[in-house]
């Protein structure tokens, strides 16, 4: 096991997301180094370097930390229904779009699933997919920001 020194900040912000969740572990990787932050029966938070990857409580970890891309912003794809947004049409398809992908007016870039009826979330103009911001099959909020387009 690789030590690094701990950054607390960090920690602090994911033993509050652990309480805010309710989830009982949770991982953030970055730059080839992972923290993990778990509570313990009677509530005990604990920290530890280089472990195993969780990809839930990593992608919840990312999404909580990472800097916040307002619906204001020119480029923003927002959510339109609240639901669980899929980045290809089917299971084991490709993708709609890619980062790096020049994209359509119209064009589907991702699908949410809200109440067993699936909402195609169609380009709102033309443009470059510069950042995507959900991961496939996570749940999404109405106005959540899904992707930056150029």
């Amino acid at each position: 096991m690789a030590w690094f020194d701990v950054d607390g900040e960090l920690v602090k912000k994911l033993a509050k997301l652990l309480e805010e969740t309710g989830l009982t572990e949770i991982e953030f990787k970055t730059f080839g180094r992972s923290l993990r932050v778990s509570r313990r029966q009677g509530g005990q938070v604990v920290a530890a370097g280089e472990m195993a990857r969780t990809p839930a409580a990593a992608s919840a970890a990312a999404k909580a930390l990472a800097p916040t891309i307002g619906p204001d912003h020119p480029g923003a794809v927002t959510a339109p229904v609240v639901g669980t947004v899929y980045a290809s049409p089917e299971p084991g398809a490709p993708p709609f779009v890619s980062v790096g992908d020049t994209v359509k007016k119209g064009q589907t870039l991702l699908i949410i699933e809200a109440m067993k009826t699936m909402n195609p979330v169609a380009a709102p103009r033309a443009g470059k997919v510069a950042q995507i911001l959900v991961e496939d099959g996570s749940p999404v909020e109405y106005g959540e920001v899904l992707m930056i387009l150029e």
